[in-house]
């Protein structure tokens, strides 16, 4: 199987003095130079735009997307000790949402109808993840009652669907 090599190509371009004072000073992980931090962002871009086609793409895109948040979770656990599989769970959750809607550009209702089903399906997968946190008693998260407080009103709703199911 024959590989590909990659080459380094120049660039030059002229920006606006704000923009180069914004891209010295921006941290970028793993890049240190200004070549390096363009060579990482145009990576991002890439991403992003091969994700605009391909939910597999999207959807790494979307993970790259909340890796300061994800990084800083990491970093409470190991200093505090403390953890939050809803946090955890939601920004996943999220993470994927995000990937359909912006791999998918339906051309016809039908498509459109299969995208719904797809966003519905996670949106469920969801709901069930926090209401399966909320019969626990306390939900593993940062703030126990938050799943509770705010899923108050779903469950009334929950049950009057199993009432009138019954009727």
């Amino acid at each position: 199987m024959a590989t590909q090599t990659v080459t380094m190509e120049p660039l030059s371009a002229r920006i606006p003095s704000d923009l180069y004072l914004w891209l010295a000073q921006l941290q970028v992980e793993g890049a240190t130079t200004n070549s390096d931090k363009l060579r990482v962002l145009l990576g991002q871009l890439k991403r992003q735009h091969d994700g605009a086609f391909d939910y597999v793409a999207a959807h790494a895109w979307a993970r790259d997307l909340t890796h300061r948040l994800r990084e800083a979770l990491v970093r409470i656990e190991g200093q505090e000790g403390r953890h939050s599989e809803v946090l955890g769970g939601l920004v996943e959750q999220v993470a994927a949402l995000m990937a359909l809607v912006i791999s998918h550009a339906p051309a016809t209702a039908e498509d459109a109808a299969r995208l719904e089903d797809a966003l519905v399906r996670r949106a469920a997968l969801l709901g069930e993840s926090l209401l399966r946190q909320a019969t626990t008693g306390a939900a593993h998260a940062f703030d126990p009652g938050v799943v509770r407080r705010h899923l108050a009103t779903t469950a009334e709703l929950a049950a009057t669907l199993k009432t009138l199911e019954g009727a």
